[in-house]
């Protein structure tokens, strides 16, 4: 397909064209990303659907919420399209890319559209081309965008970036009030889902929600939270008890800040971050270019030496860059 073929595909609804187009915007070739670049301008922004951002600490069950949460949403006959981000190995740089299994009925659901992709160690727990891919499934018309983050720690905050409403499950017992204060990650959730309350959990559950909800009363209130938000609640991906109650919460929220204009301004405020984060790539890849990735490789070399300290070494890499912007 050309660009303009594969633009009208996507518009169309076609999950393969989908597919192909985030793999094309994935690429790392110049002369692919030439052409995602072309096909995100040809596909415009007309189309936007709720973003939902889910974080949470391995094991959690992240999986298995957004399971349990798709089949509902595509239930009601939304389109849902969940992207996974999942680690890439610091040996390798391989990733496992096994969200599509965990998700057995949900990606068997013509109405749901599921797409692993690896981190390739970008921090935040996000890919580097999430973003894009987020755009390409509004464009081809999906309701609701699930983005599953690597699920690393408090550290995670990128995907706040990305979404409209950020979900953080956590696992019963997993702090007490102090972890709750912590700044970062807890900071950045609009509602915090303690996950696995049911059965011998389900006290435990309880009592470790009291203890997020007690420490979100401490925050500072957020403008653009209507009373009462962030949330803590209870849900069981097992048994989908709560679930109904946590995306009642998820729509009356984003209600709220779509009457209020929150809404737009956090998309217009995103899309300038991410401006600045890719022009901030795009001169960390000068680094990986010829001379520059010599001028890197010889300096390096002097520092593994201890010919040279590595601040000494960065200060004279800056150095020779700003030179030849000079020149």
């Amino acid at each position: 397909m050309d660009v303009h073929e594969m633009a009208a595909a996507l518009r169309a609804g076609d999950r393969r064209a989908l597919a192909r187009a985030i793999t094309l915007v994935e690429s790392q070739r110049a002369d692919h990303r030439a052409r995602a670049l072309d096909l995100l301008g040809a596909l415009g922004r007309d189309r936007q659907a709720l973003r939902l951002g889910l974080s949470g600490t391995p094991g959690v069950g992240k999986s298995s919420f957004i399971e349990t949460l798709g089949l509902r949403l595509t239930g009601q006959g939304l389109r849902v399209a969940v992207l996974a981000v999942d680690p890439s190995s610091a040996r390798s740089g391989g990733s496992i890319l096994g969200d599509k299994t965990r998700m057995e009925q949900l990606s068997r659901d013509p109405r749901a559209f599921i797409r692993p992709s690896p981190s390739r160690a970008q921090m935040g727990g996000v890919a580097r081309r999430t973003r894009e891919a987020v755009a390409l499934c509004e464009a081809a018309g999906f309701d609701v965008i699930l983005i599953e983050t690597v699920g690393v720690g408090q550290s995670e905050t990128m995907v706040a970036g990305l979404c409209d409403i950020f979900l953080l499950l956590m696992a019963p017992a997993g702090g007490d009030e102090l972890q709750g204060v912590k700044r970062g990650i807890m900071e950045m959730a609009d509602l915090i889902l303690v996950n696995k309350a049911d059965g011998d959990l389900l006290t435990t559950a309880t009592r470790t929600q009291a203890d997020y909800a007690g420490a979100l009363r401490l925050l500072r209130h957020r403008p653009q939270d209507p009373e009462g938000f962030p949330k803590a609640l209870c849900v069981s991906a097992a048994t989908g008890a709560g679930l109904d109650a946590a995306w009642a919460e998820v729509m009356a929220l984003a209600d709220w800040r779509r009457a209020q204009g929150h809404w737009a301004r956090n998309r217009a405020s995103q899309a300038a971050h991410w401006f600045v984060e890719e022009v901030r790539q795009g001169l960390l890849s000068v680094l990986d270019q010829e001379p520059a990735r010599s001028a890197m490789a010889d300096l390096g070399a002097r520092v593994a030496e201890g010919a040279l300290t590595p601040e000494t070494a960065a200060a004279q890499m800056l150095a020779r860059l700003r030179q030849d912007r000079a020149g």
